[in-house]
Order: C-alpha cells, then sequence, then structure tokens
C-alpha cells in the first residue's frame, strides 16, 4: 500500500486554475460541518462536468450521509463523465452506509482529485486504489495542507486515539487572566468575544475545570444569533463532582450535552444526582487531586470527539500543555495591564512556555478589534 507521499500528486505547476477554484469551493463547503459530523470528519466534495458545477455536498450532521453522496445525489446522470473534487479520500470500506468509492464507480465519474489521504487504517489508499482498478483517474494533493488542517481532528483520533486539542487563552498586555484572588475581569473586547464563539461553533467539544464554572457560570454555548444550535458538548474536569446544580451548565444539560468527569473515587450519590439532571458522568484515575488528561481524552475520543476546543483557566490550560496535549493554541492578547498582582495565564509556569515552546510554532498573528490573536500549531 502507498502512502500519501509516495501517490501521485497533483504539482502545483500542473493543477489548472480550475482545479484550484474547484478544490477551494470543496474545502468551504467542508468546512460548513466542523463540529456538527462527529465522529466523521467534515467532508466536503464538487462534481464538476464541462467546468460545470453540477453537483455540491458536504458531510452531514452526525457524520451521514457522506459528502460524495450527497455531490452525487445532486448531479444526478450529469455526473457520468464528470470530475469529483472531494478533500479526503473516499472511503472504500462498509460501515454504516456503502462506501463512497463504488457510489462514485457507480455513477460514472470519470477523475477524481482529492486534497488528502485518509489515515483510517479502514481507508489509507484503498480508497483511491479501487477508482483507479475501474480506470478513474485519480489524482491527490491539491489543497492538501489545507485539508490537513481541516481534518486534523480527524487525523488525530485515527493515529493517536485522541481528539485534535485546540487552546484557548486570553491574556492582558502583562500576561494576566484573572484579577488578585482569582476574581474573573473581562480580558478582550466585543471583537475577540465573537471570534471566540465561532471557534467554538467549529469545535466537537468545549472543555473546563471546575474552578471555571464556580468562578464565572459560564455557558460555554454558542451566543452569536442563530447559532445555539451549533454549540459543542460542554466538558468539565470535577475530580470531586462538586459542580453545583444551580450552575447556567448544569441546568440546561438537557439543551446542550454536558459530560463531566470525576475522579475514581468520587461520590457516587453525586453522579446519581448529576444523572438526574441529565449530566453525563465519567470516571477516570486522579493523582493528588488532578485527573489524568491522557485519559480524559481518551475517552473523549472512544465517545467520537474529534475537536476539543479548551477554555479553561490557568490550572486547566497549564495541565495540558505540560501533558504535551496542544496540537493548536489561539492567544488573545489583549492592550491593557492587570498588574503584578493578577492571576498568571499558565498556573506554574511562565507564557513563554506557550510563546516559545518547541512543540509549537507561531503561524499567524492578526488584530481582532483592539485585541492581537496570535495563532500556534504544533511542529
Amino acid at each position: 500500500m502507498t502512502s500519501a507521499a509516495e501517490t501521485p500528486a497533483v504539482a502545483t505547476a500542473a493543477a489548472s486554475s480550475d482545479d484550484w477554484r474547484f478544490m477551494q469551493l470543496a474545502l468551504a463547503l467542508g468546512r460548513r460541518g466542523l463540529g456538527r459530523t462527529w465522529p466523521n470528519p467534515a467532508v466536503g466534495a464538487v462534481v464538476v462536468k464541462d467546468g460545470v458545477i453540477v453537483g455540491r455536498g458536504w458531510t452531514q450532521p452526525g457524520g451521514r450521509p457522506h459528502a460524495e453522496t450527497e455531490a452525487l445525489k445532486r448531479a444526478g446522470r450529469d455526473a457520468k463523465g464528470a470530475t469529483m473534487y472531494v478533500t479526503l479520500e473516499p472511503c472504500s470500506h462498509h460501515g454504516k452506509t456503502p462506501p463512497c468509492a463504488d457510489a462514485i464507480i457507480r455513477a460514472g465519474v470519470a477523475r477524481v482529485v482529492s486534497a488528502l489521504e485518509d489515515v483510517n487504517p479502514q481507508v489509507a489508499g484503498q480508497g483511491y486504489a479501487k477508482l483507479r482498478e475501474r480506470g478513474i483517474v485519480v489524482d491527490t494533493g491539491l489543497g492538501r495542507e489545507e485539508a490537513r488542517h481541516d481534518h486534523a481532528g480527524h487525523s488525530r483520533r485515527m493515529r493517536d486515539g485522541r481528539p485534535h486539542v485546540l487552546l484557548k487563552l486570553a491574556a492582558s498586555s502583562d500576561g494576566k487572566a484573572g484579577l488578585p484572588g482569582r476574581k474573573p475581569v473581562a480580558i478582550t473586547g466585543e471583537a475577540a468575544r465573537q471570534r471566540v464563539h465561532l471557534m467554538r461553533a467549529e469545535a466537537d467539544a468545549i472543555l473546563v475545570g471546575i474552578g471555571t464554572v464556580l468562578a464565572d457560570d459560564p455557558h460555554l454555548t454558542c451566543r452569536l444569533p442563530g447559532m445555539f444550535e451549533l454549540s459543542p458538548v460542554r466538558v468539565v474536569l470535577d475530580a470531586k463532582l462538586r459542580i453545583p446544580l444551580s450552575t447556567a451548565i448544569v441546568g440546561t444539560a438537557r439543551d446542550v450535552p454536558v459530560w463531566v468527569f470525576g475522579a475514581t473515587g468520587a461520590s457516587p450519590i453525586a453522579e446519581d444526582i448529576l444523572k438526574a439532571k441529565g449530566v453525563e458522568v465519567f470516571r477516570v484515575d486522579a493523582t493528588d487531586g488532578r485527573l489524568d488528561l491522557h485519559q480524559v481524552v481518551k475517552a473523549l475520543a472512544e465517545r467520537g470527539i474529534t475537536r476539543l476546543m479548551v477554555e479553561g483557566g490557568p490550572i486547566v490550560a497549564a495541565s495540558f500543555l505540560a501533558a504535551d496535549l496542544v496540537d493548536e493554541a489561539a492567544l488573545f492578547r489583549s492592550p491593557n495591564e492587570i498588574g503584578p498582582t493578577g492571576i498568571d495565564v499558565l498556573e506554574g509556569m511562565p507564557l513563554g512556555a506557550l510563546t516559545q515552546s518547541a512543540q509549537l510554532t507561531r503561524v499567524a498573528t492578526e488584530a481582532v478589534g483592539d485585541d492581537t490573536l496570535t495563532k500556534y500549531e504544533r511542529a
């Protein structure tokens, strides 16, 4: 079996402007599903015949139907002799739905342009091989870097058995996250807060610690107009299962899922009470009151979570960095100071543990209102 690096790729110089344009559309369509298709990847597909788009599709909520079958359904008979642009290798195995590769073959598609080989061992080049065996031209690699980013959650879950982790932090200009005594304070402006809600909408789950819940009583939903239904699963690390029933998260557990992780020795009575409120409780090992984060992310992956946004306070943020579980970071910096008595962004760590990390590389910086957003990715 050939690897992604060995499969024939569309070279940048060889790809036509139309190829690039249609692949960019497929990538944009796929992003519509981010945060909504887990456990399946959010794929986009476009069917083109004689330069005209005859079918478009993206993975539907819950992961089915797949993007390819959606695009073929819209293309109908026009799919015969057409080219399909797809952001991930078409599946070749029977899961809960038949293989997309078989659907492409039956439709009579003449050429498939795919951005990225699927690392799922049930696929991993077999989809391409099946198409080529039936005489379909397969070109790979166009839009690969964009697709790698969009499908990072799926790839991480397949390779490492955990979700792709995005750490979101907000810091004052002097690297603080709160007032003395761990009192909360608004760090960033409205534009940055709106960006965070958009980030939540593209996550499968959002995670905080019990300290954030007790201090802020957050909803952790998408509160932009019309986007509440895009709210991710809300995950709380709470070793002793002491989350109050009066919190906004528990009170809305039947509207947006809430998963609480407690220690194996936490009160079974507390667990039963939370379950009665619609909260799902998980148990993992704990040391000195700190939950085993590797067990946490493994449990999340087993439930299908592929993209996890960590939005907790300084303790949780530092814990994920220390455990080398951060794949991507978004650091919002305010131009305002809090002062030397404020709470550090990372508990027990300098901010340089993120900004100068050997594991993370700065990839972009942009202004978001009066604040600055710097993005980091795993090197």
